[in-house]
């Protein structure tokens, strides 16, 4: 599989990063309809864990499977598809080599007190992605957190054994905990703040969600409103994530959030692709709809990265 300038372009950005993590990258940018466009579409279904199953499948009860998921990644020709290692596990033989893969390395739950802090778990290692056959680990910080430190800590240590591997690494940097608003979790200077911050530990690929215009920190509202940063469209809140991904040079993905109707699933992925993203991760709002329903769309979606529609 000969990569296309496009991907050889991507590549080159990682100039400290050994063949095998590089390759790594390749598999996922080659693979399915996207596959050569530098765009990408994951799967990603780790909600379980984080939610719980009725609140997770319930909608849609044939994805209490995880060879559904599997399925889906596949038959919608997705760039990868991520979970944790139970769900990978209980397909891993069925679908090896079928679509490139990425263990979910921490979580959390939903049924932890309020005084546990915002934190997850590791529940997977570097050796149960080689195991598997994976292209990537993936690992959640929580900026904002007062447990943050130790979560940077041992992502960095797992992202360097992972490279070590070959293994690539995506880090899902979700702004929430003691030091934020409600708002502030979503806020245009925190989630640019939180791509950097991924980018600063390493991430190959950064995972974060589409902000709002609402801008958290006071010295940072001082900077954006005196430079005239424009945070003022979906698209430009894209595009400040992207310079803070240092300058383009790392792969940033956003993710789909709740569910929501086709029509915004849309327009998000316009405004990512118009801001310079790199792609949408995106999971409730593909698994808990109607496999034909779920299809049709992410069929869409590809049109739009691709410039379509």
């Amino acid at each position: 599989m000969k990569a296309t300038r496009t991907v050889q372009r991507i590549l080159a950005n990682y100039e400290g990063e050994a063949p095998g993590v590089k390759g790594k990258l390749c598999q996922m940018l080659m693979a399915g309809k996207l596959g050569g466009t530098g765009k990408m579409i994951i799967l990603p279904v780790d909600q379980g864990f984080e939610h719980g199953p009725a609140r997770s499948f319930a909608p849609n009860p044939d994805a209490y499977d995880p060879h559904y998921h599997y399925r889906m990644a596949i038959d919608a020709g997705l760039n990868a598809y991520a979970a944790p290692l139970g769900p990978l596990e209980a397909g891993a033989d069925t679908f090896a080599g079928q679509i490139p893969t990425i263990l979910k390395v921490n979580s959390a739950n939903s049924l932890m007190g309020p005084g546990a802090g915002k934190n997850q778990a590791v529940t997977a290692s570097v050796d149960d992605a080689l195991r598997l056959g994976c292209a990537a680990i993936g690992f959640t910080i929580y900026p904002g957190s007062d447990m943050a430190l130790d979560m940077f800590e041992e992502i960095v240590e797992m992202r360097r054994e992972a490279a070590a591997c070959g293994l690539a690494t995506v880090i899902w940097s979700y702004p929430r905990g003691e030091a934020l608003s409600k708002e502030g979790e979503t806020a245009a200077d925190v989630t640019a703040y939180a791509a950097h911050i991924a980018a600063l530990l390493g991430a190959h690929i950064i995972k974060v969600k589409l902000s709002t215009d609402h801008l958290e920190q006071p010295e940072a509202k001082k900077v954006y409103e005196g430079e005239s940063i424009d945070i003022s469209t979906q698209a430009a809140r894209v595009a400040d994530c992207v310079r803070s991904a240092f300058d383009g040079r790392r792969l940033i993905v956003f993710s789909g959030g709740a569910k929501k109707g086709v029509d915004g699933v849309y327009d998000d992925a316009r405004a990512i692709r118009d801001g310079g993203g790199n792609g949408s991760i995106i999971g409730r709002n593909s698994f808990q709809r109607d496999r034909g329903e779920a299809l049709e769309m992410l069929n869409k979606l590809v049109d739009i990265y691709k410039g379509r529609a």
